[in-house]
């Protein structure tokens, strides 16, 4: 077959192979540059636009919810003091 130098430069390859492997794509440039792409694609910068939309819609919910839970105290202020009359 091949002998020893032939098992040798297999192992030197199964060796060598990962090694680079991980030494090429670990390099913190191409790690960088990756993770700002990944980062950009799933999490877009923010619009202001879209921003003062949301924030709007958020005071909006919240002013409504604090309508709705003034009107439910009244009611059971209301019903407290027609149960303290009787």
């Amino acid at each position: 077959m091949g002998g020893w130098p032939l098992e040798v430069g297999k192992m030197a390859l199964y060796m060598t192979f990962p090694v680079a492997l991980f030494h090429f794509f670990n390099q913190p440039a191409y790690f960088e540059e990756w993770v700002t792409k990944t980062k950009r694609e799933i999490y877009p910068p923010e619009n202001k636009s879209h921003r003062e939309e949301i924030e709007e819609a958020i005071r909006q919910m919240r002013a409504k919810k604090d309508e709705e839970m003034i009107r439910a105290l009244e009611e059971f202020e209301a019903k407290e003091k027609a149960a303290a009359r009787h």
